[in-house]
């Protein structure tokens, strides 16, 4: 069988090691990941509009179920590929397949957000999942020891993408609406059956890496957004002052938040499957809300140049209240093990502080930006503080 693969040119599809070091992130998977970027930035950029156009309840539901299809199917690959990376061009075509999913998935967001019509957004998600369901296939007939694992999720998957296209030709518009939601609880279960059986071997560090490289991707757009606040100053000659200090506040946010979510090791917290599950799930919140600050940064930009004539606090809570979720959502996935008492109390009253400071009339992003500083200096201190208390070895 393996003479038969070799003259293929493919490598057989076994567990790889769990505790094999240096396991980093491949250029393949680097190469998945920016074109997930398009797809996130066409979703940020909806919010954005959404909200200024005086849409935000329809803004922010949208922005979050378009969202969950762009996390669930990178979140997918990402433990698939930790466990099963053989990189061979079989295991390569198939995840390139997968890229083109997202590309038809980023290409109806628009109508997805504005018109509520999932269709296009459904298509591109089941071409990616469905690449998934064939990488599961091959991984149960090369791995015999992961064999029902895989079969499991190959036919969870598929089962579930049938639904998800039943679900746009069968029902009416309010029934795909409720059932959307039933499908997405659905497919969160579906690994949770799969692996009952038997866990896959990804790769704790491997994982750790590949979300925190998911996050950057994420800032990007907060810095583009920044960028554009200070194109704009210069290019109209008006609000330059208002802008930069927009853009900087912006720079100041992304930086912040990259300081909290990388401010402790990671790979510990993937040691068995109960804490993998949540570290995985939960990070949705973290990922969400880190798309949507940049959203929040052009609102804030449009109610400075007099382009939208929404409320000043609703463009102010657009930008302060995806700080104040990244910074609660990072404390109850990442932080909450390792700070002390009175360190988690402070950055939790920080992310309240900082969502509230959109109610302010006036800087309320300098102000989010400040508050996001001191809660970089808690951890910091609360890090020197521990260290200097630690036993020495």
């Amino acid at each position: 069988m393996t003479d038969v693969l070799a003259r293929m040119g493919l490598v057989r599809m076994s567990a790889r090691d769990t505790t094999a070091a240096h396991r980093v992130a491949t250029p393949l998977e680097l190469l998945f990941d920016l074109v997930f970027v398009v797809a996130v930035s066409q979703a940020s950029q909806n919010l954005h509009h959404l909200i200024s156009d005086d849409h935000v309840g329809q803004g922010v539901l949208a922005y979050l179920m378009v969202f969950f299809a762009i996390w669930w199917a990178w979140m997918n690959f990402t433990w698939f590929a930790s466990a099963f990376d053989t990189d061979d061009w079989l295991y390569r075509v198939l995840t390139i397949v997968q890229m083109g999913g997202v590309l038809v998935l980023a290409a109806g967001v628009h109508a997805a957000m504005v018109d509520f019509d999932f269709l296009v957004v459904t298509w591109g998600y089941v071409i990616m999942r469905l690449a998934m369901v064939a990488q599961w296939l091959r991984a149960a007939a090369s791995d015999p020891e992961s064999r029902r694992t895989a079969l499991r999720m190959a036919l969870g998957v598929t089962v579930v993408q049938v639904l998800w296209v039943a679900r746009i030709y069968l029902l009416d518009e309010a029934a795909q609406f409720w059932t959307f939601f039933v499908l997405v609880a659905v497919e969160l279960l579906v690994p949770v059956w799969g692996e009952s059986s038997g866990r896959t071997a990804w790769h704790p560090h491997h994982i750790a890496e590949r979300y925190g490289l998911f996050t950057l991707l994420l800032l990007g757009e907060s810095l583009l957004a920044s960028a554009n606040a200070i194109i704009d100053a210069l290019s109209e000659g008006e609000h330059t002052q208002e802008l930069v200090t927009l853009a900087i506040s912006g720079i100041v946010v992304t930086a912040g938040i990259w300081w909290v979510y990388f401010s402790r090791e990671q790979q510990h917290r993937l040691e068995g499957r109960k804490s993998a599950f949540r570290f995985g799930y939960l990070h949705y919140m973290i990922f969400a809300a880190v798309g949507a600050v940049s959203a929040g940064v052009e609102v804030e930009i449009d109610e400075i140049t007099g382009h939208t004539e929404i409320p000043h606090a609703i463009a102010g809570l657009a930008l302060t209240m995806p700080i104040a979720i990244v910074v609660a959502a990072s404390w109850i996935v990442l932080l909450r093990a390792t700070l002390s008492r009175w360190a988690s109390a402070a950055v939790l009253c920080g992310a309240v502080l900082i969502g509230l400071a959109g109610l302010l009339p006036s800087a309320e992003y300098v102000v989010a930006a400040a508050l996001l500083v001191g809660v970089v200096v808690v951890l910091e201190v609360d890090r020197v503080r521990r260290e200097s208390v630690s036993p020495v070895r």
